[in-house]
C-alpha cells in the first residue's frame, strides 16, 4: 500500500506585511497550484489577494500513529487586507492549526487581532511566529525576542490559545531585495514545532460533499480542473456534482491530490477535481457539491455570541456584513432571548425550538448592556443575561450556502485604519428560510413577543363596582379591541375592561371583587364634576392631573404581543 499522507490545514494568518507569504515560502517544499501570490493584481501590490496554498511535507510524528508515512502540511496562507476579511472567514472553516504570524518589532496590530478572534472561533490550536528578528540589532536580539514573547503570552492568556507556542523566525532575512541565498533564521525549528502541535483531525467522511473551490482552470481536451479543500463529505470518481453558482451538475472523470492521481477524497483534504468542460472564468471561487444539497436562502434564523472585541452595542434593525458559508452579503438583525422563565434553560445545540416562546430585545444583551424593562421593574442593578440568544437575519440578497454553517457579523464598513475590531458576532444557522415571502408563510410560526406596558389614571368612581379611566388610550384608538383585557388598579384592585366612554379615549373599567373603602375615599376628594381638578379650576381635564390634591390612582395594563403576527392579538397570562 502507497504510505499514508495525513493532511493538516495549516492557516497563515497576520497583519499585513507581517510577511506571511515569504513564511509560507520558507517552509514549503511542495507548490500547489495555487501556490504564493498568483494573482497577477496581487505580485504588482505585493500583497497576498487570495487564499495561496502550498505544502510542506515531512515525516509522521511518532504521536500520530505507527507506521510509515509523511504529514503533509497544507499551509492556507490568508490574505491580512483588512477588506480581504471575507476571505480569510471563508479560509478559517477548513484550518486545523493557525499560525499567526506577528511583526516583531510591532508586535500586535489590528488585523493580528482579529485573526485571533476568527482563529478562536474556527480553530482548535495555534502556533505564534514572531517574524523579522533580522531587523532587530544583533546584541539586543535575544532580549527584545524575550520582552515580546511576554507581551504575547499576556494577550494570549485571556482566549482559548492561551500558553501555546511561540517561535521566533526571519522569514526572508534582509527583505524581500535580498538575496535567495540568504539562509531563513529559526524556520527549521519552527517545522518542529508544527510538528509537535499537529493531531489527527476528526474527518467525517459521511454526510454531504461540501468543497471550497479556490481555482478554476481548463486543460485542453481533458476539461476544467477546480481545486480546493473538502469542507465535509466526500467525493469519488464519477461522482456527480453540483455548481451551484451555475445551477448545472458535472461528472467527476479525475483527481489528483498533490499531483498524484486518486479516486477517492474526503473531509479536509485538498484535491483537484477534473470535470466535463465549462468556462472557469464562470467561477473563480466559490461552492460545489452533492446535488441538491445546498439551499438558497433569503434570511435565516441562528444562535450568536457577541464578540468581545467589538465595541458598541449590537442593535435590532442595524445592518451588518453577514458572511455565511462562503459569501458575504448585508444584513439586518432582530435580536431575541428565551422568555425571562427560561434564561437558565440548557443551551440547544444546532436546534431551534419553534414551539417556545421568545423575547424579543432592542440589542444583544450583553453585560454592558441597557437593562431591559423586565430588569427595571424588579429593580435589579445587574441584567440578567440568558445561556443563548438568536437573531432573525433578513438578507438584502438571496446567499447559498449549506443547512447547518458558521455565521459572522462584521462592520466592514469602518476605517480599515482604525484600530477596533470589525467582527461583531459569530453564531451557528439554525434555520434557512428558502421562501421568498417568508414574511408571510414562514415567520408568523416564530413566537417572539414584545411586553408592552400602559398606563392611565382612574379619572372617577362610578359605582362600588365600576371606575371610569382615562390616558391609557389615544382619542382615535378603537377601544373595542381592549374590551376583557385585565388591568391592576395602584391601589391594588384587578379590573377589566368593559368598554369607551364617551368619545375622547375614556374607558369604563369593571371592578368584579369591588372598590376597596380607602380606594373610594381617596378618589371622592376632588369635586367630582370637574373631574378632581381641585384647588386649580382648570377645565382641561389632561392638566387637571397636575394640580390635584387627591392622589391619583394609576391603571396598568400588561400584555404581550407576538411581532410577527399579522393579527396583532395581545395577550394576558
Amino acid at each position: 500500500a502507497e504510505p499514508r499522507v495525513l493532511n493538516v490545514n495549516v492557516g497563515v494568518l497576520g497583519h499585513i506585511d507581517s510577511g506571511k507569504t515569504a513564511l509560507a515560502r520558507a517552509l514549503s517544499t511542495t507548490g500547489s497550484t495555487a501556490a504564493f501570490d498568483r494573482a497577477p493584481q496581487s505580485r504588482a501590490r505585493g500583497i497576498t489577494l487570495d487564499l495561496g496554498f502550498s505544502c510542506l511535507r515531512t515525516a509522521l510524528p511518532p504521536q500520530l500513529g505507527p507506521g510509515p508515512g509523511e504529514l503533509q502540511f497544507t499551509l492556507v496562507d490568508c490574505p491580512g487586507h483588512a477588506s480581504l476579511i471575507r476571505t480569510i472567514i471563508g479560509g478559517a472553516q477548513i484550518i486545523d492549526l493557525m499560525m499567526l504570524v506577528i511583526d516583531v518589532t510591532k508586535g500586535m496590530q489590528t488585523q493580528s487581532a482579529e485573526c485571533l478572534v476568527i482563529g478562536q472561533i474556527a480553530c482548535q490550536k495555534m502556533v505564534v511566529v514572531l517574524n523579522k528578528i533580522d531587523l532587530l540589532p544583533e546584541g539586543k536580539r535575544q532580549s527584545a525576542i524575550e520582552k515580546m514573547t511576554k507581551k504575547m503570552q499576556k494577550t494570549l492568556e485571556n482566549t482559548k490559545f492561551c500558553g501555546c507556542p511561540i517561535v521566533a523566525v526571519a522569514a526572508k532575512p534582509g527583505g524581500p531585495e535580498a538575496p535567495e541565498s540568504e539562509n531563513p533564521l529559526g524556520v527549521s525549528e519552527l517545522i518542529e514545532v508544527l510538528k509537535s502541535q499537529a493531531y489527527l483531525p476528526s474527518r467525517d467522511p459521511s454526510g454531504h460533499f461540501l468543497m471550497a473551490v479556490d481555482h478554476c482552470f481548463s486543460i485542453k481536451g481533458q476539461g476544467t480542473v477546480m481545486t480546493g479543500t473538502i469542507l465535509s463529505g466526500s467525493v469519488s470518481l464519477g461522482d456527480n456534482v453540483e455548481i451551484p453558482a451555475l445551477k448545472v451538475t458535472k461528472k467527476v472523470k479525475s483527481m489528483q491530490m498533490f499531483h498524484t492521481p486518486v479516486t477517492y477524497a474526503m473531509q479536509g483534504d485538498r484535491v483537484g477535481i477534473c470535470v466535463t468542460q465549462f468556462d472557469p472564468k464562470l467561477l473563480e471561487r466559490g461552492l460545489i457539491c452533492t446535488p441538491e444539497s445546498l439551499h438558497t436562502i433569503h434570511a435565516a434564523i441562528i444562535s450568536l455570541k457577541k464578540i468581545q472585541y467589538f465595541r458598541g452595542a449590537l442593535q435590532t434593525k442595524a445592518k451588518f456584513h453577514i458572511t455565511v458559508g462562503h459569501e458575504t452579503v448585508m444584513g439586518r438583525v432582530m435580536f431575541f432571548s428565551p422568555a425571562p422563565a427560561d434564561f437558565n434553560e440548557e443551551v440547544q445545540e444546532n436546534a431551534f425550538d419553534f414551539e417556545k416562546d421568545y423575547l424579543y430585545q432592542e440589542e444583544y444583551l450583553s453585560k454592558d448592556s441597557n437593562s431591559s424593562e423586565e430588569n427595571k421593574e424588579n429593580d435589579q442593578a445587574e441584567v440578567r443575561l440568558p445561556r443563548q440568544q438568536w437573531a432573525l437575519l433578513e438578507f438584502e440578497k438571496p446567499v447559498t450556502c449549506p443547512k447547518l454553517c458558521l455565521v459572522i457579523g462584521s462592520k466592514l464598513d469602518t476605517d480599515i485604519h482604525a484600530n477596533t475590531c470589525r467582527l461583531a458576532f459569530h453564531g451557528v444557522l439554525l434555520q434557512g428560510l428558502e421562501d421568498k415571502n417568508y414574511m408571510e408563510t414562514f415567520l408568523p410560526k416564530l413566537k417572539v413577543y414584545k411586553l408592552k406596558h400602559k398606563e392611565g389614571q382612574v379619572e372617577r368612581v362610578m359605582d362600588d363596582y365600576s371606575v371610569i379611566g382615562r390616558s391609557l388610550f389615544k382619542k382615535e384608538t378603537n377601544i373595542q379591541i381592549f374590551v376583557g383585557l385585565k388591568v391592576k388598579l395602584s391601589t391594588g384592585e384587578d379590573g377589566i375592561i368593559d368598554g369607551g366612554f364617551g368619545q375622547s379615549g375614556k374607558f369604563k373599567i369593571r371592578i368584579p371583587d369591588g372598590l376597596k373603602s380607602d380606594t373610594k375615599m381617596l378618589l371622592t376628594v376632588a369635586p367630582k364634576k370637574k373631574s378632581k381638578a381641585g384647588k386649580g379650576e382648570t377645565t382641561k381635564e389632561d392638566e387637571s392631573s397636575k394640580n390635584d390634591s387627591a392622589q391619583p390612582v394609576t391603571i396598568s395594563l400588561l400584555f404581550k404581543r407576538y411581532v410577527f403576527d399579522a393579527q396583532k392579538k395581545m395577550i394576558q397570562s
